[in-house]
């Protein structure tokens, strides 16, 4: 008897190979061999592999949402609100903005699958809609919100791809930018080698002083610049 095997299955398995080939690595032919069935079964459910990368962002974003929502379901939220129920705009973005870059860590190549796909269905919407609302509740122009919060998701998943592909394993380390190479190589241009020192470590508090950034920036020229 034929595996029969569905859309939601497909996905699953290519965010699991994903893992351990990196994108360059992901054929529908793998992930069909993955599956147990001939690589054109998967034609059912997907086009092409860049019909499969949408619907992989697409869950990646879902799975952003669920990490958002458990965030603010551990805090004192009101139901159906944008987050807590004192929480600021610059607070409802910036955790998003979190929630995202934790869930595209946990897959390798994850910035590089997100960047550049056009998300399916309408699960996701909600989320997103929890955010321009923050935004417009706060006084926000639809427009500005939608610059905000795409200029936001830019930034985090620029990181994210830069990131990824220099900060190694998470976990052990290895495949690391080796920053002391790279500042050995510029030593004759100093400040650029001594950059090197705070832009290829402490990924996280990098990642916090640059979204607190976007915020402030979001303010200055789209709140107050409306």
């Amino acid at each position: 008897m034929a595996t029969r095997i569905d859309r939601e299955q497909v996905v699953g398995t290519a965010l699991r190979v994903l893992n351990d080939v990196g994108l360059e690595g992901l054929t529908l032919r793998r992930i069909a061999g993955e599956l147990g069935v001939q690589a054109p079964a998967l034609y059912w459910h997907v086009k092409s592999k860049q019909d499969l990368l949408d619907e992989m962002a697409t869950e990646l974003l879902r799975r952003a949402a669920a990490d958002f929502d458990a965030v603010r379901d551990s805090s004192d939220a009101a139901p159906d609100s944008s987050g807590p129920a004192d929480a600021t705009w610059q607070e409802t973005l910036s955790e998003a903005m979190r929630s995202t870059r934790r869930v595209l860590l946990r897959y390798r190549d994850g910035g590089k699958v997100f960047g550049g796909t056009r998300f399916q269905g309408t699960e996701y919407a909600a989320h997103l809609n929890r955010q321009f609302a923050a935004l417009t509740e706060a006084g926000f122009a639809l427009a500005a919100a939608a610059r905000a919060v795409m200029t936001s998701y830019a930034y985090t998943i620029g990181y994210v791809v830069e990131e990824q592909s220099t900060r190694g394993d998470l976990s052990t380390g290895e495949g690391a930018y080796d920053v002391d190479e790279r500042a050995e190589r510029l030593r004759e241009h100093p400040l650029a080698a001594a950059a090197g020192y705070e832009m290829f470590a402490e990924y996280d508090e990098g990642f916090e002083a640059g979204l607190a950034a976007i915020v402030a920036g979001v303010e200055v020229t789209l709140l107050r610049g409306d």
